[in-house]
């Protein structure tokens, strides 16, 4: 192929890309801007993000100033960046009259708070009519701007939660609750965000600068591309650790699988195969350490737990949600014959870790102050650091126009995770203030009857229902609000209770019907939509499994446990997911009987389950199996394969 070609290659993919990503994530359907009018959307998202710092390193202003004058700022940009809608052909430097007009009033809004805060808070709830009037166009042009950054179904439960309040309470006092106080709009989400999750997003705009996904490609290649079906095993480890960064299942599946996915096609996978590897592992990139796609940082906040005790504590969970999606795809690569990689087209772990090994130092930094320091001084400091790692090499070096992109790259990631928790704190101030929390509490645990077992289970499937569709931190704040306390009053650990919702509303991104990282896999590897979909389902098997055994057995969180019994819980639990793995594959050696796929699968529950007799009882059941299968391989000739 010629250069020529190549180039007409890659950009024919990028474009495919792009229109996957503008298809199924709403961050990316946006405006086309030219010319001087980029430019200047361009500098108004740079002074964002550069405003967006200064309110927490320099400004000292009351709270409720800077919440809302981040929340009006939002509201703005998003108008000026996202259209109505993603249908019709984009005309360049186009935005409709009342797009302009709908950004100014909704912005207004809150700057007219911002200007008269100290005011309005000594009247209390006794508000003028006109300020009743604009807190109430405030909060519905919030909504519009959360539908066109993140989609519908977010403003949906939003508005349904209005609509119970206001049969609960007056307008007026709705308003007042919603809008000018800091249990809603502009609550504990927004602050959360606009102290440290904006940072933090801002973090992983430079980091992508200096190369670091493709250093992480390139390490999985290097670790895992020369074995069999070395392609998809690529796409396990690079879409955990790029996800990780990103936040956002959807995108990262699109990002990663634009290079991924034909390779595991091409490599022999089915399509529907290879789109649900992407989507099951982008999708994990949410739940691993130590950033959690910024879900962790809130989890400080609605836990009451530090973040060095989260990051530790979910370490385990995550390994195995990797380590079941990574045995699959080694089985279902003995199971097809596939075979890595050539060793000579792929990188040496060690050269490549002398020549970029330094692209981890912001990472390793941002734990280690995170961990002893305040996390918005972590993101701060990682930030910087990030900037002069991308001195080392000149493709990613940082000159002002690069440096101007990152901050630009950061401001439009800001705003739907920013709008997302705007709306995010409605839901959570209808809850508060009506007292509907307790009430589905109650409705949940008389539903089960008292059983710890049936109430994670409705729990769970509620949590699938109201995560879909929904960005992370949204999703997380959702679940923390409604979900987490209905665990915690049936005796289930703060932490553990928060770790089960969180899992749940995360794999509603694979989930069928509203499956969105599966379908942004299936658009990319031409599948069918809905078999895929399943298909990563299966593979996240782990994410069904283990929020139940540490929400039944805070062990495995390394909550009330000795270091022995976490050396034991990790044997096992990986033995565990093997034996799970085993069953649902149907392949080991050679296919597996139906009848023997059904008992692996019960011993890798037992496995999974922390206890003296059912590992004992797991080790014999999956052990046999392997054991038997490897002697009837053997006596069959197969054993080579």
């Amino acid at each position: 192929m010629s250069p020529e070609e190549e180039l007409r290659a890659e950009d024919a993919a990028a474009a495919e890309a792009q229109a996957v990503l503008e298809k199924f994530d709403r961050e990316s359907n946006v405006r086309i801007w030219e010319g001087v009018p980029r430019s200047i959307v361009r500098y108004l998202m740079v002074a964002f993000a550069v405003y967006s710092v200064l309110i927490n390193l320099v400004f000292n202003w009351e709270t409720r100033i800077e919440r809302a004058s981040f929340v009006g700022g939002l509201v703005f940009l998003i108008f000026l960046i996202f259209p109505a809608t993603k249908k019709g052909k984009k005309k360049p430097n186009h935005i409709p009259w009342y797009d302009l007009l709908l950004g100014v009033v909704g912005g207004g809004t809150y700057f007219y708070f911002v200007f008269n805060c100290q005011a309005i808070i000594k009247q209390g709830i006794k508000l003028e009519s006109y300020q009743v009037i604009l807190g109430a166009i405030g909060v519905l042009i919030t909504l519009e701007a959360c539908r066109r950054a993140t989609g519908i179904p977010i403003v949906v439960v939003a508005s349904c939660f209005i609509i119970y309040a206001m049969t609960q309470k007056s307008l007026a006092l709705n308003v007042y609750n919603l809008f000018y106080t800091t249990e809603g709009v502009i609550g504990t989400p927004i602050r959360a965000c606009s102290t440290f999750i904006v940072l933090f997003v801002i973090f992983g705009a430079f980091l992508e600068k200096t190369g670091i996904s493709n250093f992480f490609i390139q390490l999985a290649n290097s670790i895992a591309g020369g074995s069999s079906g070395g392609p998809a095993k690529v796409a396990v480890i690079s879409s955990a650790l790029c996800g990780m960064v990103s936040g956002s299942s959807v995108g990262n599946t699109v990002t990663t699988g634009a290079v991924t996915i034909p390779l595991m096609k091409s490599n022999g996978y089915k399509g529907e195969f290879a789109g649900a590897v992407e989507a099951a592992a982008s999708t994990g990139g949410q739940i691993m350490p130590p950033i959690m796609g910024a879900a962790a940082f809130l989890m400080v906040e609605y836990a009451n737990v530090a973040y060095g005790s989260i990051a530790v504590r979910a370490i385990l969970p995550a390994a195995l949600y990797f380590a079941g999606i990574f045995i699959t795809v080694h089985l279902e690569a003995k199971k097809l014959g596939l075979k890595g990689l050539p060793r000579d087209q792929l990188p040496q772990f060690g050269r490549l870790i002398v020549a970029q090994g330094y692209l981890l130092l912001p990472l390793l930094l941002l734990v280690y102050l995170i961990i002893t320091r305040t996390m918005a001084m972590a993101a701060v400091l990682a930030t910087v650091l990030a900037i002069v790692v991308s001195m080392f090499r000149k493709e990613t070096r940082l000159n002002l126009s690069r440096f101007l992109d990152a901050l630009e790259n950061g401001a439009k990631s800001t705003l739907t995770v920013g709008i997302a928790c705007a709306v995010a704190g409605i839901i959570a101030c209808v809850i508060t203030t009506t007292g509907i929390g307790t009430k589905l509490i109650t409705l949940i645990v008389n539903a089960s009857g008292g059983y710890l077992i049936v109430a994670l289970l409705l729990t769970m499937v509620t949590c699938i229902i109201l995560g879909m569709g929904v960005p992370t931190t949204a999703n997380y704040v959702i679940m923390a609000t409604t979900c987490a306390p209905i665990l915690i009053k049936m005796g289930v650990p703060t932490l553990a209770a928060h770790m089960f919702v969180f899992y749940f509303g995360i794999v509603a991104d694979i989930t069928p019907p509203v499956a969105l990282a599966a379908y942004a896999g299936s658009a990319i590897a031409k599948s069918k939509p809905m078999k895929t979909a399943l298909n990563a389902s299966k593979l996240a098997i782990a994410a069904f499994i283990v929020p139940y055994v540490f929400a039944l057995n805070p062990a495995m969180l390394f909550i009330e446990t000795h270091w022995y019994e976490v050396v034991l819980i990790i044997l096992t639990s990986l033995l565990g997911i093997f034996g799970v793995a085993l069953g649902t594959e149907g392949f080991i050696y050679k296919k597996v009987p139906w009848l023997l796929r059904i008992v692996a699968i019960v011993g890798g529950l037992t496995l999974l389950y922390p206890g003296i007799v059912t590992d004992v009882v797991g080790l014999v059941l999956v052990g046999g199996i392997i054991l038997y299968q490897r002697m009837s391989a053997k006596r069959e000739g197969q054993l080579a394969r």
